[in-house]
């Protein structure tokens, strides 16, 4: 088993890491000659404000007096700039969105730190600790850097080195303002804090505008552009594809810039100008990564050399001359990535097997720049633009079509390792797990030298092939990998052949239904990562279990709390994401249930008369304290947060204890079945509150009750023939050597018991919220731990939240095994290949086509299906070790009767 789980790691691994290599290689390329407009440029300078975090609505709209928000802004839209919205992409990420703005690529984030050297880049920044969620007043982020922009000119005037490199041309300033995105996260962005700190920026542009004209004396030379890296939901978070976290303003105005057009009427999907009383000045939309090039064209440098911007030429104000061959420019800068891509595939193609993007082929780049160039002289400018944007758009797809050159190959691949590993697991459950091949002769048999051979033969020829072509060593891992995989299914022949002789017994419309029944099981599962609502259709499925079995009749109390329960539960996914309607009296509410819940166990354990009462009790309050320090650090956290007071130390530290002690506190308890995972309970349920803003805090003590419940009917299920000595679960005990000869074999019914465990599983991740999308999660769930800004903490905080669920249902899962006397191997396999055949829906889902919103989740779910598959090792070991291992604090060592 664990050779088994160790291959099967590393094959997951490998499928994971695929989609990477399949759908996310960097498209970068390199030794391309650098391209700029050989005419003068109009500006000298060029000052870039990036607002993080800020909406278009929330800048253009008027106040609720009718006044503009932004009233500097509003005055350079209608008498100074150009206008409109600049489009980003998912991510809709800081880094990304500067990566898109200043170097004009949307992929291989990475890659910004190879950007820019030293000598030319100066940089001043205050320190990570200012990015607090819970201070005072966060738009000193922003005065921050107004103050020393200020105070940097004002130095500058007595220092003759620095006012000579400031007075040099091809320069550009660039002021990134965090506040709004601060305020944004810590109080959404309807709050007055953030509309407030919209004010403070707007005035701050004001004024370095002005220290600017002051600096240059009003020389004219200087070049403005107001933008955002991405916008944020209602409910503060960002990350994804909605509209309000990829429409960004969009403001330039200065030299080369032209200036507002009145126009009668504009054409735009959105209501927008209407909303903003702005439908009389003309809107000029852009893409994130088409910034990049306006900035080159306007201060003269070279086009970024993997920019795939295009240049909105209607923004410049300039000679139609300068327009065309920035134009120009811009299209032979995007043709000569596309002719380096194409060359690079060429060499490493064979011959015979290179297809060429025949819609650019070499004559036609040349004819579409001679007549471009043609059109320039004749100046017929109109014509030689028009022809540049054609280019353009042939280059970048052809840059498409060559970094997605091998997709369909590698894909193949991991298809055939895939189905290949799928028809392996189930091959080994059937042969150790099943009285199916009980008759087979047990022999060994003269190895198969000529299957041996056949594959070692392909696999040689596909590695000499792959050789040849020079490919890239994780290449080879693809290619080869389904090799092994498909030699261990056939060495299973004779398995096969019972299998298929058993399966030809069954009467046919049996074995459609069962088929059938699975499908469309499967299929819920996999929908559910799209509409939460089917988990609630799948819930209310399972309330009327009892009623199509002799559960029932059997148990008729058990039956009802599980009808209950799956109901109760199923109202979760009806409730809207986590995060956008906060109330943390429902955290206090569900705080309060566990304590009553702890206060019935305790009464109970009380009654008893055994040795073990005075141990079981200090746990209980031990745990019961830990509930409700919880329950006041969160209280005390959000009211000390509303005051703006920042998160208390004192709080701070419990919250850290907690969480440390949620870990240790379960191994106390004793081994029996209930006590032990009511242990679980409530020790996550300490930390979960911590980590609680709304209803969710309700929802792993429904999902537990669930379970407990769930442990009950699976025992109820077993009739007294198939298990031999049928305890009752309150008596049952945990033990990590469990003996294998009171394992039984599968069932057909067991199958059922592994596809309700993937479907509990589902309802972990997206019973509060859709974790396929990054806006999903909420930065407040971690304040009671920290405020300040670390990406790397808060996300592991979050995760962890995400894992309390999934736990508890694995902590189910191991006392399902035990109390129906089921193999763990046997289950762990079947759920994994559950789990597979759902990744491998989710990898014929995945496109690189249509709304970015579409692409983002289409790869996000079989991300998530595959960490899944790879977590449940990982998950089922400490669901393993939380419910068998016994810490003794003191004392002789205990054993337990039963």
């Amino acid at each position: 088993m664990l050779l088994y789980i160790i291959l099967g790691l590393l094959i997951h691994l490998v499928f994971f890491a695929s989609i990477f290599d399949i759908y996310f290689t960097s498209p970068l390329v390199h030794g391309m000659t650098p391209q700029f407009t050989p005419l003068p440029p109009p500006a000298k300078r060029l000052v870039l404000f990036v607002a993080d975090g800020l909406r278009a609505d929330k800048l253009y709209e008027l106040d609720e007096n009718g006044n503009p928000r932004a009233p500097f802004i509003r005055n350079i839209i209608m008498h100074e700039g150009s206008w409109g919205i600049s489009h980003t992409r998912v991510p809709t990420e800081s880094r990304p969105g500067h990566v898109a703005l200043i170097a004009g690529f949307y992929e291989d984030v990475s890659a910004v730190a190879k950007g820019a050297g030293r000598n030319h880049v100066f940089a001043h920044n205050y320190d990570a600790y200012s990015e607090d969620f819970g201070a005072q007043d966060v738009t000193k982020l922003d005065t921050w850097v107004f103050d020393n922009v200020k105070e940097f000119f004002h130095a500058a005037r007595n220092n003759q080195s620095l006012f000579s490199k400031l007075n040099e041309d091809k320069i550009v300033f660039f002021l990134h303002l965090l506040g709004i995105d601060t305020n944004g996260h810590a109080h959404r962005p309807s709050s007055r804090e953030y509309l407030n700190n919209i004010k403070i920026v707007d005035e701050g542009l004001k004024e370095i505008v002005s220290t600017l004209k002051d600096f240059y004396g009003s020389d004219g030379k200087t070049a403005f552009i107001f933008t955002a890296d991405h916008g944020m939901t209602d409910w503060g978070s960002h990350g994804a594809g909605h509209p309000l976290e990829t429409c960004t303003p969009f403001v330039t105005w200065g030299a080369g810039i032209k200036y507002p057009q009145k126009v009668l009427a504009q054409k735009f999907d959105d209501t927008y100008l209407q909303e903003w009383k702005l439908e009389n000045w003309k809107r000029q939309d852009v893409n994130q990564a088409d910034v990049a090039p306006l900035m080159a064209a306007l201060i003269g440098v070279p086009f970024p050399l993997n920019s795939v911007g295009t240049l909105p030429v209607d923004i410049l104000n300039s000679t139609d001359l300068f327009k065309a061959e920035s134009m120009f420019t811009n299209a032979v800068q995007i043709l000569e990535q596309f002719k380096v891509k194409m060359t690079q595939k060429k060499e490493a193609t064979l011959p015979f097997l290179f297809t060429p993007f025949n819609s650019l082929s070499d004559s036609k780049q040349i004819n579409i720049l001679r007549k471009a160039r043609s059109y320039i002289k004749q100046k017929k400018y109109d014509e030689a633009i028009s022809l540049c944007k054609e280019l353009i758009n042939l280059a970048l797809k052809g840059l498409s079509y060559y970094h997605t050159y091998d997709r369909f190959f590698l894909a193949f691949n991991v298809v055939l390792g895939f189905v290949g590993w799928t028809s392996y697991a189930s091959l080994l459950i059937i042969k150790s797990h099943c009285n199916l091949t009980r008759g087979v002769s047990k022999e060994v048999k003269k190895p198969r030298h000529l299957l041996s051979c056949s594959f070692v033969a392909v696999g040689v020829l596909l590695a000499l092939f792959l050789l040849i072509q020079a490919c890239p060593w994780t290449y080879y891992i693809y290619c080869l990998l389904p090799l092994p995989v498909w030699y261990a299914v056939l060495r299973e022949f004779p398995v096969i052949q019972d299998l298929v002789t058993l399966l030809l017994t069954f009467p046919p419309s049996h074995f459609v239904g069962y088929l059938l029944l699975f499908i469309l099981g499967v299929e819920v599962l996999v929908l559910s990562f799209f509409y939460r609502y089917m988990l609630t259709a799948g819930l209310i499925a399972f309330a009327g279990w009892p009623f199509v079995t002799p559960l029932w009749t059997r148990a008729k109390s058990t039956s009802l709390s599980w009808i209950f329960f799956c109901l109760l539960l199923a109202v979760f996914p009806l409730m809207p994401v986590v995060g956008r309607k906060p109330n943390i009296f429902l955290v206090v509410g569900a705080g309060l249930l566990v304590l009553l819940l702890s206060l019935f166990v305790v009464t109970s354990v009380l009654k008893r008369k055994d040795s073990f009462v005075s141990e079981e009790l200090v746990l209980h309050l031990l745990q019961m304290l830990s509930t409700v320090l919880s329950i006041c650090v969160v209280y005390g956290t959000h009211n000390s947060l509303l005051k703006k007071q920042g998160l208390p130390l004192i709080n701070q530290v419990v919250s850290w204890i907690i969480l440390a002690s949620s870990f240790v506190v379960p191994l106390l308890s004793p081994l029996i079945l209930f006590d032990r995972l009511f242990s679980i309970l409530v020790s996550s349920m300490s930390t979960y509150l911590l980590l609680s803003t709304g209803y969710e805090a309700l929802f792993p003590l429904v999902l537990s009750c669930l379970m407990f419940v769930w442990i009950h009917m699976e025992q109820e299920t077993l009739p007294q023939s198939v298990v031999s000595c049928k305890q009752k679960v309150s008596s049952v005990q945990f033990t990590y050597k469990t003996d294998i000869t009171q394992f039984r074999d599968l069932y057909l019914d067991d199958i059922r018991r592994a596809f309700f465990l993937v479907f509990f599983l589902m309802t972990a991740f997206f019973g509060t919220g859709n974790i396929a999308s990054v806006n999903s999660f909420d930065l407040a769930s971690v304040y009671c731990f920290l405020t300040v800004f670390s990406p790397y903490m808060m996300g592991a905080l979050m995760m962890w939240k995400i894992l309390i669920p999934f736990a508890l249902v694995m902590c189910a899962f191991e006392a399902v095994q035990l109390t129906t006397q089921l193999s763990s191997k046997s289950l762990f396999l079947m759920v994994i290949n559950i789990s597979d055949i759902m990744a491998l829906h989710f990898f014929f889902l995945i496109k690189d086509y249509g709304s970015w919103l579409d692409i983002g989740t289409s790869i996000s779910h079989y991300v998530i299906v595959m960490s899944m598959t790879i977590f449940l090792v990982f998950l089922n070991g400490l669901a393993q070790m939380l419910t068998t291992k016994k810490l003794k604090l003191c004392g002789r060592p205990k054993s337990h009767l039963i």
